[in-house]
């Protein structure tokens, strides 16, 4: 599948991020975000802050609360804890992303899978390493977003972490409404098929 821009604009930064890696980038309103799963079956955990107030940053609740839905879709809108839309997914190549699978840690590594992955990294690592950089903390993280990540949900409440939804070359697009920093972590998870037990690199454009 081409990388190539699928309409008009400029492409003002343009960086791939390896496998189990952090990201973070300031996205301003109008500007796109557009993330592409180059191997497929990557899950992409994101979070996102007003770029002018680290106190208002991404709310789960209120999206899931305002859209009356578990999975965004294109055209489901982000809306911060101020209850401000922060961004829009404009295009999406799969069906939908998950919002309650959450971020691995050390904590649930060990708790779900056993005590030797104690010392294997986590997307909350990936967090702290981005935000820890922007002055922010773990008191700053939040209920994050799942880009590609399939997070099915039975009509009984079970749910569970399953394969993916992604193939290589597959895109979300975002457009931001306000000035957003973007923080990302590059899933690292091998315990469960998130990532098809093996972690892949991302790319990450943003176009004006």
């Amino acid at each position: 599948m081409s990388l190539d821009l699928p309409r008009p604009g400029t492409l003002r930064h343009d960086e791939v991020v390896p496998a189990r890696a952090p990201w973070m980038h300031r996205v301003d309103a109008g500007e796109t975000l557009r993330i592409i799963d180059l191997e497929g079956n990557q899950a992409v955990d994101f979070l996102m802050y007003a770029a002018d107030d680290d106190a208002e940053r991404y709310s789960a609740q209120d999206t899931i609360a305002a859209q009356r839905n578990i999975f965004l879709r294109e055209g489901a809108v982000l809306l911060s804890n101020e209850g401000r839309a922060m961004m829009t997914i404009t295009a999406t190549s799969v069906a939908y992303h998950d919002t309650i699978g959450g971020a691995c840690s050390c904590e649930s590594n060990l708790l779900r899978y056993g005590h030797h992955t104690k010392a294997q990294h986590s997307c909350v690592d990936n967090f702290l390493d981005a935000n820890t950089r922007a002055g922010r903390g773990k008191r700053d993280m939040v209920s994050n977003i799942n880009f590609f990540m399939n997070v099915p949900v039975e009509a009984d409440g079970t749910l569970g972490i399953v394969d993916g939804i992604s193939a290589p070359g597959l895109t979300v697009e975002l457009r931001a409404e306000m000035d957003v920093i973007v923080v990302v972590s590059n899933c690292p998870q091998i315990n469960n098929p998130c990532n098809g037990f093996n972690p892949t690199p991302v790319r990450m454009q943003v176009i004006g």
